[in-house]
């Protein structure tokens, strides 16, 4: 059974990827080299970490940090698990300013991990991209997209593809240099050629989209 560390070596993911596509390559140099991601070499909880995901969704930063550490003071841990989440009732968190919404799915997520449905870092580690995929979508308010975020940012999966991502689809369209943006399956077959390093040639798609609308600064990813 394969085992999958955590990060890749970007030195031949780069060397790879500016031998598979002329015009990646090119802004590749134009960017200069994405270094390895930080976040691979900490650790990892990955039921915080989706709990987290689902406070910070449709939220700035800010607003949303507040209100993680209104939980954390309520539940007396920076831990958010089910036998922490559930030393509060419904109101409690509510009074956090944890939405309807989003209490419903933390509740899933802590239902579930209780009845041990929720993949750990070792049994990821033996899992492709789509079997973690698989285990994690059907909890309530954690879709493609944010399981997508997880294997490239915290677990550095090499080869993953967020074809629903608007700044990946964003940075496609100025890397072709399209009128409009790839639809997702059209760009998941244009992202064939970058395989199997396509986590970084995502990473080089969002700073296209960076640079093709510049901003006072990058555009923060989600667990990045």
């Amino acid at each position: 059974m394969p085992r999958w560390s955590r990060g890749f070596d970007v030195d031949a993911a780069a060397k790879h990827l500016r031998r598979a596509d002329r015009e990646l390559g090119k802004w590749m140099r134009r960017i200069g080299p994405i270094e390895a991601n930080p976040q691979w070499r900490r650790p990892f909880d990955p039921v915080d970490a989706l709990a987290r995901a689902i406070l910070y969704q449709q939220l700035s930063g800010k607003a949303a940090a507040t209100i993680v550490s209104r939980v954390e003071a309520a539940i007396e841990s920076d831990r958010l698990h089910f036998d922490t989440l559930g030393r509060c009732d419904d109101p409690t968190l509510r009074a956090c300013g944890v939405s309807g919404n989003k209490l419903l799915a933390l509740r899933d997520l802590a239902r579930r991990e209780q009845l041990g449905e929720i993949p750990t870092l070792r049994q990821m580690s033996v899992m492709d991209e789509d079997a973690i995929i698989a285990a994690l979508v059907p909890i309530r308010g954690i879709g493609r997209w944010t399981v997508e975020m997880m294997l490239m940012f915290r677990l550095g999966r090499p080869d993953v593809l967020p074809v629903d991502d608007l700044g990946i689809r964003k940075g496609a369209q100025v890397l072709d240099e399209l009128d409009a943006m790839l639809p997702p399956r059209a760009l998941a077959e244009r992202g064939e050629a970058w395989g199997p390093y396509r986590t970084y040639a995502s990473f080089y798609l969002w700073r296209i989209a960076d640079f093709a609308t510049p901003a006072s600064a990058p555009v923060k990813r989600s667990q990045s």
